[in-house]
């Protein structure tokens, strides 16, 4: 075969290997530092290239993670997912997925499902997935509203853990409809690497990972414990990563506690597993948390974890095996969990090893990547087969077609 004759028939493969792919459109709402942002570049940035031709949105294309994807179409709202501006947006949005041809959507975030689904539902995408990242009590009653009636749209809704989607079957989404999927973590976090903070003779250093930006998070929690501990124990150093509008009180309650040199402030930091190494002991103390990072990368770095029992937290932090628990809002009993890892190193050792083999098994990056990727192809294929097993699109109005002043209510009720 001659080499023109060779350099059109590849060409030819390379053609249909491109119409076999599948086009998935990916959507968030920023690109800011947060845990469903995180999550949202890993999974993109995951998927098998060769299987999926991937496109990836947004509605506001800013922050830090934004140098972390490829090509990122922006479709906003300005300002409210309720205006004339919003329903524009969506309709662009839905003239995107027509072009793209797009198969499989999913919305990664409560904003990024108000305007996906409503768009993907338009465009007749074959399979729409929502996200549910978070146990919803952090909503206005108007926004869970809102994201239930646009669930009813959706084939599927991904949850993060089984306790964010209990709190969707207890408010009326079939069972069927939900699916557990973790977040992944990529090998990196596995890594042994140095540590950003240099180690100290006889110190031990109990850091919490979280943005600053919300009082459920719980530093205050975590300054007022760590000011009863240092007490009885002098050796104790608090290294507080992360920033946001809370920052600036937080480091002035550090000053009004006597916390002084104890306490570090280290801000937003791109080296977490640096950060991790230097640490050894992780907390979270949160009183709303669906399925926290900060524990899963803290447990791949082999910290041991303390926590509150909320959400979906047991789920990784097995109480006496991965980790230890506290009731939420009970500082006795979290003063109490933190001294018995301050006092006894072998356990902070076993739990951190647990903890690495815990989240392995479970969240390696690559395992959770082809949980999404099934997850796209089956329903994928049950819908060409015509085998759904649900279909919203068609019982909006109950004729078996497709009600959009229906929807519009939905979404603005």
């Amino acid at each position: 075969m001659t080499d023109s004759f060779r350099s059109v028939e590849d060409g030819i493969g390379e053609l249909a290997q491109v119409h076999a792919r599948t086009a998935v459109f990916v959507m968030t709402n920023t690109l800011e530092t947060g845990g469903s942002e995180r999550q949202f570049v890993t999974i993109a940035n995951a998927l098998d290239r060769e299987k999926f031709s991937v496109s990836l949105g947004c509605l506001k294309k800013f922050g830090s993670f934004v140098t972390e994807v490829d090509e990122l179409h922006e479709f906003s709202p300005e300002g409210s997912l309720y205006g004339v501006q919003s329903w524009r947006a969506r309709f662009a949005l839905s003239r995107f997925l027509r072009q793209k041809r797009v198969e499989v959507a999913q919305s990664f975030d409560f904003y990024s499902n108000l305007m996906l689904i409503p768009a993907a539902w338009f465009a007749r995408v074959p399979v729409v997935v929502g996200s549910h990242r978070q146990l919803g009590d952090l909503l206005t009653p108007r926004q869970f509203k809102a994201q239930n009636a646009v669930f009813r749209f959706c084939d599927r809704v991904v949850c993060n853990s089984r306790a964010a989607a209990r709190r969707l079957r207890e408010t009326g989404i079939q069972g069927q409809k939900l699916t557990v999927i973790p977040n992944g973590l990529p090998d990196a976090l596995f890594a042994s690497v140095a540590p950003a903070l240099p180690r100290e003779t006889g110190v031990v250093r109990i850091g919490m990972i979280s943005r600053m930006n919300d009082p459920v998070k719980g530093h205050e929690v975590f300054l007022r414990v760590a000011q009863k501990l240092t007490t009885r124990h002098p050796q104790l150093r608090f290294v507080l990563v992360g920033d946001g509008p809370l920052r600036v009180g937080l480091e002035e309650r550090a000053r009004e506690l006597g916390l002084g040199q104890r306490v570090m402030f280290l801000g937003e930091r791109r080296d977490v597993p640096a950060v991790l190494a230097s640490l050894d002991i992780s907390v979270m103390p949160s009183s709303s948390e669906s399925l926290s990072n900060a524990i899963l990368e803290s447990m791949a770095a082999g910290v041991a974890v303390v926590a509150t029992e909320i959400g979906g937290t047991p789920d990784l932090v097995e109480h006496g095996k991965t980790g230890l628990l506290f009731s939420s809002g009970d500082e006795a009993q979290f003063v109490a969990a933190l001294e018995t890892l301050v006092t006894r190193p072998e356990l902070r050792e076993r739990f951190g090893t647990c903890g690495r083999d815990r989240v392995r098994e479970e969240c390696a990056l690559l395992k959770v990547r082809d949980r999404y990727q099934d997850l796209y192809c089956g329903v994928l294929a049950q819908k060409r087969a015509g085998r759904s097993g649900f279909a919203p699109h068609l019982e909006a109005d109950g004729t078996g077609t497709r009600d959009d002043s229906f929807l519009d209510r939905e979404l603005r009720s």
